[in-house]
């Protein structure tokens, strides 16, 4: 018997109706399958990665915010008063913030990483965003941060982002992807329906501009962000090392569904925290097979949905090593009447 058959047996043995925890059963299977085990450890040193970064479609209005506020939000991280902050504590979890692209220099933090490729990407309506070897640097600085983490005894990641002008950037990239853009579009941040309108026509005809699209790092080229590419590489290389991760919301999805592209893998080692209110996620969720941890009706970021969710998945590895099987609490199954 293989181990997927033995993790499946065991679930189905314990003391309740088959299949009556529905998700959890199915995140049990599969935290036991990425630790290898029919009694995986719970996870002992959780840590989030909020990505940040400026994207330089911002300055064609796609956004209710200006980029500044991305500034502001992660001097807000790293003073810890954002929801991501309160989360993560909540969930006895250390909080990261990845300088991936800001268009600004930070004091030096504990819990600020500068991985910055550039200062904001390029309005990509008018350019690239970024050269075809800032791309590949991006993917890289990502490897190494996925890499160090492990290294310093991360066993379960979250992965957030923040930057103005993301989910423009996220849309773009599902579109040079093959996604239609009508199954996608939304408001990311609150806009009316006018700039709606005009950001939907600012991405189709960027990508229209930029095609074709030879392979996921032309189209992170084209398309994509300095915070996007590192994602991207951060979840390759929990692949590679085999090491849970925990998608947020639609921009991070996006990462997913491009490394998911470059390695068709990471499926085996990504949960889905959540599904947020943003029209796009749920389609990019179904492309990859990922059923969420939550529905909590959000549309944040930062990696607050991601970070939620550790409770389901501790809930689930506890279910697995801690409920009694029929035959050890004398329970009849039914099969001797």
């Amino acid at each position: 018997m293989n181990l997927e058959k033995e993790l499946q047996n065991k679930i189905d043995l314990l003391t309740k109706p088959h299949g009556s925890l529905g998700l959890l059963e199915r995140t049990a299977l599969k935290y036991g399958m990425i630790k290898n085990s029919l009694c995986p450890k719970l996870p002992e040193n959780k840590k989030v990665f909020v990505f940040s970064g400026d994207h330089g479609i911002t300055e064609s209005g796609t956004s209710a915010y200006p980029k500044e506020v991305t500034v502001q939000m992660v001097t807000n991280f790293l003073n810890g008063g954002a929801a991501i902050n309160v989360f993560s504590k909540h969930n006895n979890a250390e909080v990261f913030i990845v300088d991936a692209g800001v268009d600004y220099d930070f004091e030096p933090h504990k819990n600020l990483i500068v991985k910055k490729v550039g200062y904001g990407t390029k309005n990509f309506t008018k350019e690239k965003a970024m050269s075809l070897s800032d791309a590949e640097k991006s993917i890289k600085f990502g490897r190494d941060i996925a890499s160090e983490a492990i290294k310093n005894g991360g066993d379960l990641f979250a992965i957030g982002d923040m930057g103005i002008g993301n989910t423009a950037t996220a849309t773009a990239i599902c579109c040079a992807a093959g996604i239609p853009i009508d199954s996608i579009i939304d408001i990311g941040t609150v806009i009316n329906s006018d700039t709606l309108s005009k950001k939907r026509e600012l991405i189709k005809n960027a990508v229209e501009f930029h095609s074709p699209f030879e392979n996921p790092i032309d189209i992170i080229s084209k398309v994509g962000s300095y915070c996007i590419g590192e994602m991207i590489g951060f979840m390759l290389e929990c692949t590679d090392q085999k090491v849970p991760f925990v998608t947020d919301g639609y921009p991070v999805t996006s990462a997913a569904f491009i490394a998911y592209k470059i390695n068709p893998e990471v499926k085996k080692y990504m949960f889905a925290g959540h599904k947020s209110a943003v029209k796009g996620h749920e389609v990019l969720l179904n492309l990859l097979e990922a059923e969420p941890l939550l529905n909590l009706g959000m549309r944040l970021g930062e990696g607050t949905g991601a970070v939620l969710s550790f409770s389901i998945i501790e809930a689930a590895v506890k279910m697995l090593n801690n409920m009694a099987s029929f035959e050890s609490a004398g329970i009849s199954t039914g099969d001797e009447l």
